[in-house]
């Protein structure tokens, strides 16, 4: 799997992307820095080293130097990218974000001063989207984010089990049976040992995150923190409070079940949930929708929603219409009058599917407790897809 945009694994480069791994690389006794990517790395203090190494082919992203070194790596032969200053953001992240970066400032500073909020409104200045150093800067950071999710479903804790993504309304409201709904579903997910993806905004993708983040919780907990949440529907018309009271949620239970959501600061005016541990955020929606259909392999569910949900259904049914056998996901719809009456995608989906092998990989259930027993029978419990 290729997340981030470039052209496959390159096995002589090397990531280095802390500075105990470049301190531990040259502790180790290396003197050729050819082929090793350091990003975002402040070696200031760090120049005797550099000057000890040869550094002809490689790459420096964002780094910091002490005065003057950053001239003598260009005359030796490095390359360096230099820090965009003028960005609300870093480009050359080597992580993906946390609710906590995203918000950070939030006790104290309304939503509108916070780093999201503020790489938003960068995003949509007035002729932003076609500045060149901007659409460069969107572009170096989205794959960075790429990069990072990339890792992490290869080498983080998630690498050997199935990733299961939960679609569904934005518009779910805290205190509704709908959102209810969406927690249990993450919740049945999580603790059968399933890892729970999302489009990483409000609504049914904040319910199922949360859900998941409360997996282990006892259910008097979880309906607190319901109750909790329910003071605040939604995220108009605040959004510090509606997050505030997530904070408090999570707060009260800390080192909660690991769970992903993948926003987008292209429909920003929806805030990110502050369930998802791992929130890997992009400028381009296109490139994140995609993602998140190629992370989920071990299937999506379908909450009741209108047209986005309506959209992913197809976009997934597409992925599965062409795919290779091997390649085909469940996709299982919930609630049977919302999809066969109110927006009737599933006699669509039922036609595109006759006679392919996707036809035994669409489901249509009643709850999402059937959802689970129908993802249990395909793949067995947490069983990696």
């Amino acid at each position: 799997m290729n997340l981030s945009g470039n052209l496959g694994p390159h096995p002589h480069n090397l990531e280095v992307q802390d500075l105990e791994s470049f301190d531990r690389l040259v502790s180790a006794g290396a003197l050729d820095m050819h082929g090793w990517h350091a990003q975002s790395l402040d070696l200031r203090g760090r120049t005797a080293a550099l000057e000890g190494m040869h550094v002809e082919g490689a790459i420096f992203l964002g780094c910091t130097f002490d005065d003057g070194t950053e001239d003598l790596l260009r005359q030796r032969g490095a390359l360096i990218f230099p820090r965009l200053e003028a960005v609300p953001f870093n480009p050359y992240r080597a992580t993906l974000y946390t609710p906590q970066e995203l918000y950070s400032g939030l006790p104290h500073s309304p939503y509108e001063q916070l780093p999201d909020a503020r790489i938003y409104q960068w995003s949509i200045h007035d002729g932003q989207r076609h500045r060149l150093d901007a659409t460069l800067a969107s572009a170096l950071h989205d794959h960075a984010i790429g990069d990072a999710l990339d890792e992490l479903a290869r080498t983080g804790p998630w690498q050997d089990r199935a990733m299961v993504g939960v679609m569904g309304g934005h518009a779910a409201q805290r205190g509704s049976t709908g959102f209810a709904q969406a927690a249990l579903l993450g919740r049945l997910l999580a603790q059968d040992g399933r890892v729970v993806a999302t489009g990483g905004g409000p609504g049914a993708m904040e319910a199922a995150n949360m859900g998941a983040y409360l997996s282990e919780a006892s259910d008097a907990e979880v309906q607190a923190a319901l109750d909790t949440l329910a003071s605040v529907p939604g995220f108009r018309p605040s959004v510090s409070a509606w997050a505030r009271a997530a904070a408090a949620v999570v707060e009260r239970f800390p080192g909660g079940t690991p769970s992903l959501g993948i926003p987008t600061w292209f429909y920003g005016h929806e805030p990110p949930n502050y369930f998802a541990t791992h929130i890997a955020k992009y400028f381009a929606n296109a490139i994140r929708e995609a993602i998140l259909l190629e992370l989920c392999k071990g299937g999506i569910v379908f909450l009741p929603g209108a047209a986005g949900t309506v959209q992913e259904i197809f976009q997934d049914a597409c992925e599965n219409y062409y795919g290779a056998r091997e390649k085909v996901t469940p996709m299982v719809l919930v609630g049977r009058h919302h999809w066969e009456h109110q927006y009737p995608a599933w006699p669509m989906l039922r036609s595109l599917a006759a006679g392919r092998v996707m036809e035994d990989h669409i489901f249509l259930v009643d709850s999402v407790q059937d959802a689970v027993e129908v993802l249990r029978s395909q793949l067995g419990p947490g069983q990696a897809a």
